[in-house]
């Protein structure tokens, strides 16, 4: 009798983690790090943004100097963007996560005068290495555009997941510590085309050509 009791429990062990397999035990936690690896693309993304900014200004001031309101614009967007906490952690922090977008949106906002300067500027819009930067820097826009995307897609099925059956179950128990992820929202503004006024250059620089030495 006592052996088929072991013999009970051994196959109680070993049928059990298969059972919990089954049930979706980890379900919670494999979607919660896939949101997460997309989360920190999101990050890798806009750092390459944010590292593209300081040649770029420094090369329109060469040619752009009296536009020192846009050039600031821009500067200081940047560095509020990388002053905001960004870690995963703010995806589970509404007003964390609210700030970062923000802040994110305010430099995209600062940087579209940029996109049009060589309109206004046809010296800057000759030299290569104001249009590689350029070049770069849509590219990158491009880039965090489907960071986005992909971190809100994978963030939507976790957020799904625990809320339904029979994951809900082990939500509430087991990875009761696992909590709902926050989307990022379009915004009006970030969509809309740039309209800028690219006011008269200063007495004796003309537009077109670099500042007086």
């Amino acid at each position: 009798m006592t052996l088929i009791r072991r013999m009970a429990r051994v196959a109680l062990l070993a049928v059990l983690p298969l059972a919990l397999a089954a049930c979706g035990i980890n379900t919670i936690p494999t979607q919660e790090e896939q949101a997460k690896a997309q989360w920190a693309e999101v990050q890798n993304q806009y750092q390459r943004r944010a590292d593209l900014i300081p040649n770029l200004v420094a090369t329109v001031k060469g040619y752009a100097a009296q536009e020192s309101s846009v050039l600031i614009g821009v500067t200081q967007a940047r560095a509020n963007a990388l002053q905001v906490r960004s870690d995963p952690g703010i995806t589970q922090d509404p007003a964390a996560f609210q700030r970062y977008a923000t802040a994110q949106n305010n430099l995209s906002l600062a940087l579209a005068p940029l996109r049009v300067l060589q309109e206004a500027y046809p010296d800057l819009k000759s030299n290569e290495n104001f249009m590689a930067l350029q070049s770069q820097l849509e590219g990158t826009e491009n880039r965090v555009a489907i960071a986005r995307r992909d971190y809100n897609d994978a963030v939507r099925v976790y957020n799904t997941t625990l809320r339904t059956f029979p994951q809900v179950i082990w939500a509430n128990t087991i990875h009761s510590s696992s909590k709902p992820m926050q989307l990022f929202q379009a915004t009006s503004t970030a969509q809309s085309v740039p309209t800028v006024d690219f006011g008269p250059a200063p007495a004796g620089a003309a537009p077109g050509s670099p500042p007086p030495k």
